[in-house]
């Protein structure tokens, strides 16, 4: 069973499905931003899961109550991208399965984090983490979250996953939506 992470992960893990013959469906996490600076990373979710960290709230001065609203907002976020990219059809059984996560690619390992505890507490077997590049230390992160983690290059230094891609465009919802038609 292979679980993309939107946007970009659903064109890597659509190869993968195709040339194994696996299922195909998506885990939608999501990235918590922090105040006045939505791109930098203070945790991420998914449905029923938190990843939180600890260490940069407390040096932010990150209150509960600027926590809690991203969290809903970006809940409300996974719900729409939820609907929008299954539409009708139902979220595929994991439980006693090998869930292979996958992503363009991995920065922190905040969201990669959210979805690989998502795909265990639904009951998946074993857990395999699968992405093209990541820095070292965020691979070492992850391999406490999944039984198994799959990388191609851990370059240094690391800034951004799209840096290490020749062209790196913005994945839409509506190819999000078809990838996941032709290979769900």
């Amino acid at each position: 069973m292979v679980y993309a992470i939107p946007r970009g992960g659903v064109e890597v893990a659509a190869e993968i499905a195709r040339a194994k013959g696996w299922l195909l469906d998506v885990v939608v996490p999501r990235k918590l931003g922090a105040p006045g600076n939505p791109e930098l990373g203070v945790g991420a979710i998914a449905p029923g899961v938190r990843v939180l960290d600890a260490e940069i709230i407390e040096r932010l001065g990150i209150g509960p109550g600027y926590l809690e609203g991203e969290v809903a907002r970006q809940e409300e976020e996974i719900a729409r991208r939820t609907r929008a990219y299954r539409g009708d059809r139902p979220q595929q059984e994991v439980q006693g399965r090998t869930a292979v996560v996958v992503d363009d690619g991995v920065a922190t390992g905040g969201t990669a984090a959210a979805a690989l505890r998502w795909v265990r507490a639904r009951g998946a077997a074993r857990v395999v983490l699968a992405v093209p590049v990541a820095p070292p230390e965020a691979v070492a992160r992850l391999a406490e979250e999944a039984d198994r983690v799959v990388c191609l290059e851990t370059p240094e230094p690391f800034h951004a996953v799209g840096q290490w891609y020749r062209r790196f465009p913005q994945v839409s919802d509506q190819e999000v939506v078809r990838l996941l038609g032709d290979g769900g």
